[in-house]
């Protein structure tokens, strides 16, 4: 299996030349550029379509969401390459701003070295990582917007204690096992692969295939959006 390639946009120094090495030191990711600006990431992206780009959100001459935006204005067929947001910020409207631009991940740049590859896997895999410190701000402005589709898009006014019909309807075809109730409880909370594992005691390889069936039976692309949708059917509270 080639490694996941990334490209890190980020102008802090220590910080990138530091997460820089961090990554090098796993085989299965691999940095094939680096900028301390917008504009030259882009460029970057542009020549190398990488896999996943970690992006600053505090970038000198381009913001973090504008570059998302770039990327993900490329025509559906001709995308690669998922975003993963880097931020020292929770700020809530810098959050949503950033989903909404069509950010893959969010990551606080605290976030330790494990974390991040598992971000950077999770991303890769077309399902969102969501830094446990800014997941409280997504869940709880899903759960006040109702939006089926992430964080984008025209909010809807379903009430979560009101179950949807059309996810009831999913759910009753679909059911799912106790386990992946338990996973998808632990979806909602934020907590990430690795956490799960630890709290059910099973193999990061079990919660991922837990994680992969969960999104089937929900037909959701990402965990954000499973999160969403079993909190609008009342699966989980």
């Amino acid at each position: 299996m080639n490694p996941i390639s990334v490209v890190l946009i980020e102008d802090h120094d220590l910080t990138r030349v530091g997460m820089r090495m961090s990554l090098q030191q796993h085989s299965d990711v691999s940095v094939v550029g680096e900028a301390a600006t917008g504009t030259e990431g882009l460029k970057l992206v542009e020549t190398h379509q990488p896999d996943v780009a970690i992006v600053d959100i505090g970038l000198p001459d381009i913001d973090g969401i504008e570059i998302t935006r770039r990327i993900k204005e490329q025509p559906a067929d001709d995308r690669k390459t998922r975003v993963l947001i880097l931020t020292l910020r929770d700020n809530e409207q810098i959050v949503l701003a950033a989903f909404g631009a069509g950010a893959d991940s969010y990551c606080m740049k605290d976030v330790s070295s494990n974390n991040l590859i598992e971000a950077i896997q999770v991303t890769h895999e077309g399902n969102s990582w969501i830094d446990p410190a800014i997941a409280g701000v997504v869940l709880q402005k899903t759960r006040q917007t109702g939006a089926v589709n992430g964080i984008g898009g025209e909010p809807e006014t379903v009430k979560i204690s009101a179950a949807a019909p059309e996810y009831n309807q999913i759910i009753e075809a679909y059911p799912l096992t106790e386990r992946e109730l338990e996973v998808l409880q632990l979806i909602v909370e934020g907590c990430s692969n690795a956490v799960i594992a630890e709290r059910l005691y099973i193999t990061v390889g079990t919660v991922k295939t837990h994680v992969r069936n969960i999104l089937n039976k929900l037909c959701a692309d990402d965990r954000t959006q499973a999160a969403v949708r079993a909190l609008r059917s009342g699966l989980v509270h």
